[in-house]
């Protein structure tokens, strides 16, 4: 049996490009924190545009690790004369559902929360479908682990191939301990597993937030609320919690304006920690950028 050098073998480049949305989409509803009601629409953008959010006034603000101005109870967004909060739930749809580039034109201070997932904006942009652009994808790939710490909260990533996390959390009953491990992250899995599993709180939490004028448009119909010992309500998954963990750490990197090839590890981590990594893994290409 003769077989060919590979020099004389005919080779399949696999080059992933870049994909920005077919058309607008629209979407309304109240925000978690300040009740109002606000309409996003999303746009196609250029190759190497990123993602960015363009208010009422003008002012636009690109959604980058350095362009986070708080990471209390959400992840906000801001400029030196504006914010934008509540930010990574739909990132976390934009980059699960494979879009690269998008400008969002948002006319109030919050992303509305909608059902308090990010269902209803990759449901969406599933209607909507994207368009490749013939450039090629922005990929952060690792050659050494990473790590963050903050007390017991820590964040690995390792050199991968694939997109994939691994999840777990640590709360008081009826939640406890809870762990998901995903496979590569695809726009299906994300679709199916990931993207309807909502925020969520304690009831004694949320009755203080109210107090300090904050989630006031949260309510049952948008959020898990737990209560003591029970669920204020029926799950969409029996962990939808450490799901819901996964969707935000997805939001949250989608702020690296890359898409990650990597394996993340978190141990009850959240925004603070995300956003802190995702600004420490951005900081080598932004120095060599700077450098130019």
């Amino acid at each position: 049996m003769n077989c060919a050098s590979l020099s004389e073998r005919p080779l399949v480049v696999k080059v992933k490009y870049q994909h920005t949305l077919a058309r607008d989409i629209a979407l309304s509803g109240v925000g978690l924190h300040t009740g109002c009601t606000t309409t996003v629409t999303i746009s196609p953008a250029p190759a190497n545009a990123g993602f960015s959010f363009v208010l009422a006034d003008g002012s636009r603000i690109a959604a980058t690790p350095e362009a986070v101005r708080s990471t209390v109870r959400c992840t906000t967004l801001g400029s030196s004369t504006a914010e934008v909060n509540t930010v990574e739930h739909l990132l976390a749809a934009l980059m699960g559902m494979d879009v690269d580039n998008a400008v969002i034109h948002i006319d109030g201070e919050e992303v509305p929360v909608m059902d308090g997932s990010a269902l209803p904006f990759a449901q969406a942009i599933a209607r909507a479908g994207l368009r490749e652009q013939h450039v090629p994808r922005r990929i952060l790939e690792l050659n050494a682990p990473y790590w963050h710490r903050d007390g017991d909260k820590l964040l690995v990533c390792v050199p991968s191939q694939t997109f994939k996390i691994n999840f777990f959390v640590a709360f008081p009953e009826p939640v406890g301990n809870q762990f998901l491990e995903t496979p590569p992250l695809t726009p299906e899995y994300f679709l199916r597993e990931i993207a309807p599993n909502r925020t969520f709180g304690f009831r004694s939490e949320v009755e203080a937030l109210y107090r300090q004028g904050l989630a006031l448009g949260g309510s049952l119909d948008n959020a898990v609320v737990i209560d003591r010992h029970e669920y204020m309500g029926p799950l969409r998954f029996p962990d939808e919690i450490v799901r819901h963990k996964v969707l935000d750490l997805i939001g949250d990197f989608a702020l690296l304006g890359m898409h990650p090839s990597f394996e993340v590890i978190a141990l009850k981590s959240g925004h603070a920690l995300h956003v802190a990594a995702a600004r420490e893994l951005r900081a080598p290409l932004r120095a060599a950028a700077g450098a130019r």
